[in-house]
């Protein structure tokens, strides 16, 4: 278990005089952190405070504890742009992330900024204020609070940190052995000797079964439909060659680019040439699978590639698993749970001792959290995102989504900065509100161009995009670094107001 850091912050003001601060930061994960690294650097008076629901720093690093939990990218680029990832391997398990953002955090002096254990219900804008009261509660007393900031970000994530994707399967009541959701892996786990079945084919499953099959009797990955698979070396050659030859601050922007325009060129080629893409991919695959395991069967999807994310194995140990004989794959529709395993539509039985159900996770934007604008609710589906960041008709309001087809914080990055570049823009300018606007002919896009079951399940919940900038959302870190790191910060897509004189203002 993670050590949880006490919060050396005081408790939410009282519900008389809530304490105030320029901004609150929802979310100590690796944007949350971020986040208040840049504020600390960038923005050194501005008074501010991470909002943590849970006990510990690090997010989805601390929350997922399955065997073999590790990024699906390259530490080059899903660590920060400021402070150098300076281990040798590129795919990094999630105790190293978890620690390498805690120890970014205790670096840049923000843990004494850290709420922990303060949960955020509602947030509510008034315009007369020109600010945010945030009403809080405490997850280890339950006692309730507010708070008051001039500016909310939001860097949550967008999945339910307390229940993943999980369907009935028929007759999974019969089954006698264990089941298992990764989202809540039992610490006490031990899969020596054990026939396991893994049901899923993405990220989550591709990391279980190799992970698994070392101590198990048997590991079976069961899935409906096939993923792209790519294997990806799991230490960088050229990180470990300029680092001996180069200071840091040199040989970490070139790393970082290099594995940018790796990652950018393969997405671009998989988009404008599907076809090609996977006849590519198929080959990879192919020389790295064992006699008997059919490709097109089990490693062809139906979809086009970056339909849905790929799927990276480091030094291929999935493919390893296979060639060993200590996992198996089967591409198959479950008829129903039985009291030893489950039974295929194909009349095919599967014996199991633990069931494993990687089916996915449940979206939760803005963290579940109920938001208002002068007491009327807003629906987030109502809005249009601007720049990816912040939603029409919403003032002061950011919030961080990270890319579906490259890091996450690449865009987390650009977001916080920018975050920074809006403060000081409103305050170089005596200005107090930005405010989002939608695009004139309308927006009819969704939020989240990816065919995958959770981004699916949760479209009808989330903003808009539209057609063309700053509306569209491009997912592609060089045209934003463009938008967002050199472009004005004033532009069609934005209004900026000063704070209205308040009526004890005026009378005296």
């Amino acid at each position: 278990m993670a050590t949880e850091v006490p919060s050396p912050a005081p408790a939410p003001g009282s519900a008389a005089l809530p304490e105030h601060l320029d901004v609150l930061v929802v979310g100590a994960g690796l944007s949350g952190i971020g986040a208040a690294c840049h504020l600390a650097t960038e923005r050194p008076g501005t008074t501010y405070a991470v909002l943590e629901s849970r006990g510990a720093i690090g997010g989805t690093w601390d929350l997922f504890r399955y065997p073999g939990i590790r990024s699906d990218s390259d530490m080059f680029t899903l660590g920060y742009s400021f402070r150098p990832w300076n281990e040798d391997r590129a795919i990094a398990d999630g105790a190293s992330i978890r620690r390498y953002i805690e120890e970014t955090a205790r670096e840049y002096g923000v843990v004494d900024k850290i709420r922990f254990h303060t949960k955020v219900l509602s947030a509510d804008w008034s315009s007369a204020d020109a600010r945010w009261t945030v009403t809080v509660e405490r997850t280890d007393t339950g006692a309730t609070g507010q708070l008051t900031c001039s500016w909310l970000h939001v860097c949550s994530g967008y999945y339910r940190y307390d229940e993943g994707f999980r369907p009935h399967f028929a007759g999974e009541e019969r089954f006698t052995g264990e089941l298992i959701h990764p989202q809540h892996w039992p610490a006490d786990f031990d899969a020596t000797g054990k026939r396991i079945v893994v049901i899923g084919s993405g990220a989550t499953a591709v990391t279980l079964v190799p992970n698994l099959a070392d101590d198990a009797e048997h590991v079976t990955m069961l899935q409906r439909t096939p993923s792209y698979v790519l294997s990806l070396p799991g230490e960088d050659p050229l990180a470990r060659k300029l680092r001996s030859r180069l200071p840091q601050r040199w040989a970490y922007p070139i790393v970082r680019w290099k594995s940018v325009l790796g990652s950018t060129a393969l997405y671009q080629f998989s988009r404008r040439w599907p076809s090609a893409a996977r006849k590519l991919i198929r080959r990879l695959t192919e020389k790295q699978l064992p006699a008997g395991v059919d490709v097109d069967t089990h490693f062809n999807p139906p979809y086009d590639p970056w339909d849905q994310r790929l799927c990276l194995v480091p030094d291929g140990d999935l493919f390893r698993s296979l060639r060993r004989g200590r996992a198996s794959i089967v591409t198959d529709r479950i008829a129903s749970f039985t009291e030893r395993g489950i039974a295929l539509e194909s009349g095919q039985q599967l014996d199991a001792d633990v069931i494993v159900t990687a089916t996915g996770l449940n979206l939760l934007p803005v963290g579940g959290m109920t938001l208002s604008v002068d007491g009327g609710e807003v629906k987030l589906a109502d809005t249009v995102s601007y720049k990816g960041m912040m939603v029409s008709g919403v003032p002061n309001f950011t919030m961080v989504i990270g890319y579906t087809n490259a890091s996450w914080t690449l865009k987390a990055d650009l977001v916080n900065r920018y975050l920074c570049r809006l403060l000081a823009h409103l305050e170089a300018r005596g200005l107090a509100v930005a405010t989002a606007v939608a695009p004139p002919e309308g927006a009819d896009q969704p939020f989240l161009d990816l065919a995958a079951g959770y981004v699916q399940r949760s479209l009808a919940d989330l903003p808009k995009q539209g057609r063309r900038t700053p509306w569209r959302l491009h997912q592609n870190y060089i045209r934003d670094v463009r938008l967002m790191r050199h472009g004005s910060v004033e532009d069609e897509g934005i209004r900026f107001s000063a704070a209205p004189a308040r009526t004890e203002q005026a009378a005296a």
